[in-house]
């Protein structure tokens, strides 16, 4: 049994906190204690050990990086300590090294690979920009909502005459009533938040109506001016020299702005969807961008609100309209399911995965393929797990960076021996629906992780090369 004070991890944090925080580790397990609680974890329920890795803004929490404890039924908890905010202390990396070592010496389904999970990859935050769409939605109905209504108020200013001698009293609002007034003077406001004033002589026909800030610089104390009056609010102001009317909303612009908040409602639907979807991967993978979802529905937008603007009420009805709409809804059903390819759908980021059904060999032409595949461990042609792709077809099978040929490396098919096939595990660091090869590398064991039709190609490929470098090079 391992002697527990040695394989205690220490707080480095604070002093004060040896006193109420400690995590200890022996052969039977993690024990860690709190201020509050006491518990324990044996080394047989611990699939694997996570290091996060917090990015905040306040620059007192930044870089703070913690271990936490992946159990084989999928819950996750996090220890207490250790703890380190630099990114490079070498104290917390020997802690968790320490903790690996542990866990590789008494659980045999460890992972060589210890992920990190960064803020990109955590599928946490996805139920507030949920709410978010609800909220964005709401401010769309209630701005589509007054659309009608500023229709009629707009068609009822642009059709409004001036009033008569024979107008009745109760029609008298809907006119348009000239009085004339002396501005006594002028107050500008300098900030766009405030309005500015134009003051009257005598307080008549009243004490003052806000305007523009421009109306405020142009009109001088002593001008002459004619009060345009329509429903009890004065609309004009004309002068000699310069005139200022109100501002009236229309029912384009508020077809636009429930047009706005409504593709603003979409964009974290997509976000959220993502992050649902995302559940299927493990945690240090990063999730696929909405960025195609942005693109698509700012190419919405492009349509969308010029064919607001101008048909606000007649959507539905005029055939300029639908026809404007059937084509651009054509466009963005074509932009949405470009995305859903790009981040949603199984095996996108795959590349040539569906090439791979053919059953053809390309070690026997010159066409190069780059499938995505992973090589777990680190070796001589793959140090630091740099690559991301296997290279298949002119030239020898190789392991590169990224879709090209540049820093690739050779893979000696002649060390590699295939041992077994499966599944992806919880404590294979890679994406679920990918499987395993577990190849024996000259006594070493490596694991090849890729899509299912991906990796059965890679090995044929593999066997292929091996047998052609037994052919021409026979072992003794």
């Amino acid at each position: 049994m391992a002697d527990v004070r040695n394989a205690t991890c220490r707080p480095r944090w604070r002093r004060v906190l040896w006193f109420f925080v400690r995590v200890s580790a022996d052969a039977r397990g993690l024990r860690f204690r709190t201020l509050l609680r006491r518990r324990s974890v044996p080394w047989g329920d611990i699939a694997e050990l996570r290091v996060h890795r917090k990015s905040a803004r306040t620059p007192w929490a930044r870089n703070v990086r913690r271990v936490s404890l992946v159990l084989h039924d999928g819950r996750e908890r996090l220890l207490p300590l250790p703890r380190s905010r630099p990114t490079g202390d070498p104290d917390f990396d020997a802690e968790v090294e320490a903790l690996r070592a542990l866990h590789r010496r008494y659980e045999a389904t460890y992972s060589s690979k210890v992920p990190a999970v960064s803020y990109p990859t955590p599928r946490r935050g996805w139920v507030g920009l949920l709410v978010l769409c609800p909220v964005l939605l709401a401010c769309a109905a209630m701005a589509a909502q007054s659309v009608s209504e500023t229709a009629s108020y707009e068609q009822a200013w642009k059709s409004a005459t001036a009033c008569t001698a024979g107008t009745p009293a109760t029609e008298r609002g809907e006119c348009l009533h000239t009085i004339p007034a002396v501005i006594s003077r002028t107050e500008d406001n300098q900030s766009r938040r405030r309005p500015s004033w134009l003051y009257f002589t005598g307080g008549r026909p009243m004490e003052r109506v806000d305007v523009s800030r421009d109306a405020a610089l142009e009109f001088q104390a002593g001008d002459h001016v004619e009060l345009t009056v329509w429903r009890g609010r004065v609309m004009k102001v004309a002068g000699k020299h310069y005139g200022w009317h109100a501002d009236v909303p229309t029912a384009g612009s508020m077809a636009v702005f429930a047009a706005v908040f409504a593709l603003a409602a979409c964009y974290p639907a997509a976000h959220s969807l993502l992050s649902l979807l995302g559940r299927r991967l493990r945690d240090d993978r990063e999730l696929p961008p909405a960025l195609p979802f942005g693109g698509a529905l700012a190419a919405t937008a492009l349509w969308l609100l010029p064919l607001c603007y101008l048909h606000p009420t007649t959507l539905f009805s005029s055939p300029v309209a639908i026809t404007w709409m059937a084509v651009g809804s054509l466009v963005t059903l074509g932009l949405f399911a470009g995305a859903w390819h790009t981040t949603c759908a199984p095996g996108a980021a795959a590349g040539t995965t569906g090439k791979s059904a053919a059953g053809k060999s390309a070690a026997g032409n010159n066409e190069e393929e780059f499938l995505p595949a992973r090589f777990l461990e680190d070796t001589d042609y793959n140090p630091h797990g740099f690559g991301t792709h296997i290279v298949l077809g002119g030239g020898p099978l190789a392991v590169a960076p990224g879709p090209g040929r540049f820093a690739a490396k050779p893979i000696p098919v002649q060390r590699l021996t295939l041992k077994n096939v499966r599944r992806a595990r919880s404590s294979d660091p890679v994406d679920r629906h990918w499987d395993v090869a577990e190849l024996d590398d000259a006594g070493t064991p490596v694991r090849l992780a890729a899509e299912p039709a991906d990796l059965a190609r890679i090995l044929r490929e593999l066997a292929l090369a091996k047998t052609s470098v037994n052919t021409v090079h026979p072992g003794p």
